[in-house]
């Protein structure tokens, strides 16, 4: 007897309807342990995030703990803390230079960053007892303290100088340190950015500047990634030679005035080292936009003086 699906020739399309079948079961069955799996990797991150959140809160917590524990055994603070500049810092300035005392009564002093103030002088701890910790915090910065205990301030000028702890009638300060003064140059550099202007006092008188087609981060590793750095660097050199070509042009027209660098700190210390420039001072702003609004930016932020009153 005849197999009507043989004859016709459906055994082998129901045989593979068969197989398909299997095969399709067994993805199934693969499906649901994959979604099981994934479903418990979910849970399991879940879990793990809130674990997470709950220690980094815990953290926080401790942490404030921490600082109002050592909030309340110092129990100390800043009698005031400003950033001052143009007409404010002024009058500051002038009034610590109005102040007189008696011989070796009023002392000035440099601290530098980690520095303790009894390496300046061990009589500061009768003076100061317990805010000497204050006047630490506030380093790198210029002390003023009288010996009558009624005067103790910390500021971190522009321009620091160098000088030698001193017992005086007066303190020491000049306004060169906190203000523009006479004729100067002050540049703002980044690696793709300068812009340097002439000053007389706080006035402009003249500026220029540039942008430089320089390359952004790269993503990718390997051979692609370091001739891609290569690029970028040789494009950085180039804008740097340009920018030292600009300030030397300048310094032609105006003379050997003053020097304030400013902008991406290791753009700065590149420029310095390979210019073989001897800024006044120099510092790290943020400063953007196009050249003009980058160094008006770089010029309030450097003449800014932080002040920290004891």
């Amino acid at each position: 007897m005849f197999d009507v699906d043989e004859l016709l020739g459906r055994a082998s399309l129901k045989d593979r309807i068969a197989e398909l079948e299997e095969e399709t079961d067994r993805l199934q069955s693969r499906y649901e342990a994959e979604k099981e799996r994934r479903a418990e990797a979910t849970t399991a991150k879940q879990e793990a995030d809130r674990r997470i959140n709950r220690l980094e809160d815990r953290i926080a917590q401790l942490e404030g703990e921490l600082e109002r524990e050592r909030d309340d055994d110092r129990g100390l603070e800043y009698r005031r803390r400003d950033r001052l500049r143009g007409r404010e810092l002024e009058a500051v300035v002038d009034r610590l230079a109005s102040v007189r005392t008696g011989p070796e009564g009023s002392f000035t002093a440099v601290l530098e960053d980690d520095e303790r103030v009894s390496d300046l002088d061990h009589s500061l701890q009768d003076l100061l007892d317990d805010r000497l910790v204050l006047l630490e915090d506030a380093a790198p910065c210029l002390c003023y303290v009288d010996d009558a205990g009624l005067l103790a301030v910390a500021l971190d000028p522009p321009v620091r100088p160098v000088l030698e702890p001193t017992w005086d009638d007066r303190f020491v300060l000049e306004r060169e340190w906190f203000l523009p003064t006479d004729e100067h140059l002050l540049a703002v550099v980044r690696a793709d950015l300068f812009a340097v202007g002439v000053y007389e006092d706080d006035e402009r008188l003249d500026s220029r500047g540039f942008e430089s087609d320089v390359k952004g981060s790269h993503s990718k590793g390997g051979f692609s990634q370091a001739r891609f750095e290569r690029i970028r660097d040789e494009q950085i050199d180039a804008h740097l030679e340009r920018a030292a070509e600009a300030i030397a042009a300048v310094r032609g027209d105006v003379g050997d005035v003053p020097l304030y660098l400013t902008g991406q700190r290791g753009v700065v210390e590149t420029l310095v080292e390979e210019a073989g420039f001897e800024p006044a001072a120099t510092a790290a702003v943020d400063a953007t936009g196009d050249p003009t609004s980058a160094l008006e930016a770089a010029e309030r932020s450097f003449w800014t003086t932080d002040c920290y009153v004891l």
